[in-house]
Parts: structure tokens; sequence; C-alpha cells
């Protein structure tokens, strides 16, 4: 006789790896083709599983693209968690937002759009806290607005590239694009006193 504990039954490790998978197969078909092209079917197809599987792990859509979105947001995220200094974290963004124009699309239009930032950026009022607390130690009588400021450093990383690389200087090689946002985002964050070595 089995004991009911109320808790959700465990899912099977490969149940996991599939909904992984299907997630990474969506941002690939959107990587290639663009957000229009995805479909249940074409997931489906790609991974040589039946469509109903793919139902099974999204109902919809839609369901799929929200799930994209939040991979986007922890792949974005974890330039928070590298241990290494600040241009480690600002090559990491930038190279994942040249190498990804379509689902920085996706994210952008997120940020952009009504709601709570919290959802799209799940380290935001840590990134707060942390360039706060840094303009109290480091900025005797000037008044940072942290949000404010945190707002510009976001855009600039995750629009500003694009553009650079669409529209100012499209000839350039991902790696000249990323140097050159590197130079340009620490003598930034050295002007603010947020340069940390």
């Amino acid at each position: 006789m089995t004991e009911i504990s109320g808790k959700a039954p465990k899912r099977h490790k490969c149940y996991e790896d599939s909904h992984r998978d299907m997630i990474e197969t969506a941002v690939g078909l959107i990587s290639e083709k663009g957000l229009e092209s995805l479909s249940m079917a074409g997931v489906a197809r790609v991974m040589g599983v039946n469509r109903t599987t793919v139902y099974y792990h999204f109902k919809s859509r839609e369901m799929l693209v929200e799930a994209v979105k939040c991979w986007s947001s922890a792949q974005l995220s974890k330039a928070f968690e590298i241990a290494g200094p600040q241009q480690e974290r600002i090559d990491y963004i930038n190279r994942f937002v040249l190498e990804n124009p379509e689902l920085i699309k996706l994210w952008i239009e997120d940020l952009v759009s009504p709601g709570d930032i919290r959802n799209s950026y799940p380290h935001w009022d840590e990134f707060v806290r942390g360039v706060g607390e840094s303009f109290k130690r480091r900025c005797d009588n000037d008044v940072i607005d942290a949000e404010v400021f945190c707002v510009m450093l976001l855009t600039t990383s995750i629009i500003g590239v694009r553009v650079f690389k669409n529209s100012v200087c499209p000839e350039a090689d991902n790696e000249t694009v990323i140097a050159r946002f590197r130079g340009e985002n620490l003598r930034m964050l050295k002007a603010a006193n947020l340069l940390v070595m």
C-alpha cells in the first residue's frame, strides 16, 4: 500500500532532459529563422518526436515562447554568476546579445512592455542594490539614482551592441565589437566609481 504525501509526483529525469531539449530546439529555430517560424510541429520534426510529446510539455506555442524567454533571461543572468572580473561579465553579455539576435528581440519586447522587470530580469533587485551600495561607498556628495543608472546600463548592454553591429559598424566581426564595447563599458564603470577588477 502506498501513502499519499500531498507532494507533487517526481518527474522522471528524462522529462526534464526532454523539456530542456525542446526549449533549446526552439531557441535554435528562432535563432535560425525568426520567431514567426516557430511551431510545435517544427520542434517535433527537428527532435524526431511526435507533436503530442511537445504538447505534453508545452500546452501552446505561447507557453513554449514564454519558456524560451525565461531561458534567455537565465542565460543573461549568468553574467552575474561569473566570479571573474567585470570585463568577463561584460564580454559574456555582449557575446550572447550578438550571437542571439532573434532571442534578444524577444527579450527587448518584454523589457519595454508594461509589467514588472523582475519577470524578465530576475536579478534586477540584486543589481540595483549592488550598484546603490557601490555608489554610497564611493561617491561622497553625489546622489545617484541607482534604478535609473541600472536601466541605462542594462539598455546599453542589450540594445547598444546590436545597434552598433547592425547600423554603425556592420562589417566588424563580433570579437571586435565585443572588445570595443568592453573598453567603453569599463571606462563608464570607472567614471562612475563602479569598476571592480
